[in-house]
């Protein structure tokens, strides 16, 4: 009966919880001596219906991409995962459910922008995998997902700011497992966008900031290699002359 319960709860919540909002801050605003912020305001007013829809998004130091986009590329921007808070049970019958932390891995399929008047809130709409029985860690401790067993098709939407990206890589022993690689955010510099996966060492290790640079005699080194000694050529310096 317990687990009935939170089930039901959890289902009325993502039904009532607008209207009911709405309701509470209309009450609250009522109040003159009210603390209600302009931001919590805003948020009761709902969003405006007509909602921007992107095939790419920057964000928290990653860039994402929709699963079509990534059909028609040549690169894997659409891995996304979250960690959430759910109900488990271990069994259908199971009357002790508990609340727990746990990873979900999807693939994005919609990058929507609620527009708040006075802010925007960017959402990614996903398509997740069912952690029962489409995902597991093999002997190595790497996690593989079935892209293919799909999970609750009615909690679907994340905020972009909660997602992190991952890849998935076809699992070389075949069959229709995908080995999840996770990335560190990646590096914004003078607009270009170079990956930092973690595995793979910043060729850029050991160079100086550009702000640093004081003067065109810096050196530029590598310092995860040898290198060696070249003498300068002066003689091939041509000086250039005043008019």
């Amino acid at each position: 009966m317990k687990a009935k319960n939170e089930k039901w709860l959890q289902v009325e919540h993502k039904r009532s919880f607008s209207s009911w909002f709405k309701r509470k801050i209309e009450t609250e605003l009522a109040h003159p001596e009210n603390t209600i912020s302009q931001q919590i305001r805003w948020l009761a007013h709902e969003p405006k219906r007509e909602v921007l829809s992107y095939s790419g998004y920057g964000i928290g130091g990653y860039y994402y991409n929709t699963r079509d986009h990534d059909s028609r590329s040549t690169t894997q921007n659409s891995g996304v995962m979250v960690e959430a808070e759910s109900l488990h049970m271990s069994t259908a019958k199971d009357k002790n459910p508990i609340y727990a932390n746990m990873l979900y891995y999807g693939v994005i399929e919609d990058i929507w922008e609620l527009n708040y008047t006075q802010f925007k809130i960017p959402v990614f709409r996903c398509k997740w995998v069912d952690n029962k029985g489409g995902v597991k860690v093999d002997e190595n401790g790497f996690t593989l997902v079935d892209l293919n067993k799909e999970g609750d098709p009615n909690d679907q939407f994340i905020f972009a700011s909660q997602a992190k990206q991952v890849f998935y890589v076809n699992d070389p022993n075949g069959g229709r497992w995908s080995v999840v690689l996770t990335t560190k955010p990646k590096l914004y510099d003078r607009g270009d966008v170079c990956d930092n996966i973690e595995e793979t060492p910043s060729f850029s290790r050991g160079l100086p900031e550009s702000d640093d640079i004081d003067n065109e005699d810096v050196a530029y080194v590598r310092e995860d290699c040898e290198g060696i000694y070249v003498e300068e050529d002066t003689t091939s310096r041509k000086k250039r002359k005043r008019t």
